[in-house]
């Protein structure tokens, strides 16, 4: 990979408008690592021999590769999502995939997105808010001759927007599976073992610091012909393919909470999405009822799982369907999940 095409990389890979100021001074955040690791996935070098070391990296969310050539070594520290030192046993084990109840009745998504309009039309709810309450996990992996264990990263990220352009940002590293446990975290670019409940990251932003409410262009729309040049126009999205689709929602519903016709246009959305199928009720992440939908290519599953009450999206997850040995995980294999809260 020659300079011209990682510096291409890391443009792409910007979490945040040019003129946004939440991260200049800081690492980026798990979002935005993210988003890096699908680009640089994205753009594995078909050449090149296997480096004698591990290499550290992790797996694109929107497809997976066979390999991936090692890069430059400023890019790989930000990338390094695995516990430093000599062990091997991950301080925090991988999560099990969701699956769907036995015998459970899968509910069409257009009857979803039926049910979230009728909610909208009833009115009531708290409206779009700006900003958003998370529970994320990501997968870190090593590649190459003595690779250890992966590793799973949990985080929970509450954000909040005032109408003024101020706002909150709080990171705290936890895993609810294994409350008051050790948990990994890589602030600061330091992957290290932290307290659970343990303050990664806080910040108060003056106002001003995003555009006020109401601005033209700024708050998603309630329609999804709307929505759908919404997520092109600010996400990039060629929303015609689903694992894009997905892609954007993902971005979207961490940089906004949407009211009840916001959330019936993501489902009119859904419903229109090429191959994303019924798979029937599942307790989510967090312990709610909900229904699955899954979309499977380039050797991942995508299941996103929605309140059939009125559509909210309560989890996106993204499972391996096929052995990866270069990065020791197997099909079935959770890669990354975000659980939404209000």
């Amino acid at each position: 990979m020659t300079d011209e095409p990682e510096l291409e990389l890391l443009r792409r890979a910007d979490p945040v408008p040019a003129g946004d100021p939440r991260w200049r001074d800081r690492p980026l955040d798990a979002r935005a690592e993210l988003g890096l690791r699908r680009l640089l996935a994205a753009e594995a070098a078909s050449e090149g021999a296997a480096a004698s070391a591990p290499r550290r990296t992790a797996r694109r969310l929107g497809g997976l590769v066979t390999g991936l050539a090692a890069v430059a070594a400023a890019v790989v520290a930000v990338l390094v999502l695995v516990l430093t030192g000599t062990g091997t046993t991950p301080a925090v084990a991988a999560p099990v995939a969701l699956r769907p109840l036995a015998g459970s009745r899968g509910v069409p998504l257009a009857d979803v997105a039926g049910a979230a309009r009728e909610a909208a039309a009833r009115g009531g709810g708290t409206g779009t808010r700006r900003g958003s309450h998370v529970m994320m996990w990501s997968m870190g992996m090593e590649s190459g001759p003595g690779a250890r264990p992966p590793v799973i990263l949990p985080e929970e990220h509450l954000t909040r927007w005032n109408a003024d352009g101020g706002g909150t940002e709080l990171v705290v590293a936890t895993d609810p599976r294994h409350p008051g446990k050790p948990v990994i975290s890589d602030s600061g670019g330091a992957p290290r073992t932290v307290a659970d409940g343990e303050v990664l990251h806080r910040a108060a932003y003056p106002p001003g610091t995003l555009p006020p409410y109401g601005r033209s262009g700024t708050e998603p729309p309630d329609s999804a012909k709307e929505m759908r040049g919404y997520l092109s126009q600010v996400y990039g999205c060629a929303c015609a393919d689903t694992p894009a689709l997905l892609d954007a929602l993902t971005s979207l519903l961490h940089d906004w909470t949407p009211g009840l016709s916001g959330t019936a246009a993501v489902d009119e959305l859904l419903a229109a999405a090429p191959g994303l199928r019924p798979a029937g009720a599942v307790t989510d992440r967090l312990g709610r009822p909900g229904q699955a939908y899954v979309h499977d290519a380039d050797g991942l599953r995508r299941m996103i799982v929605l309140d059939p009450a009125d559509g909210r999206v309560l989890g996106i997850e993204e499972t391996f369907t096929r052995d990866q040995p270069e990065y020791r995980v197997r099909a079935g294999d959770v890669m990354s999940y975000q659980a939404w809260m209000d």
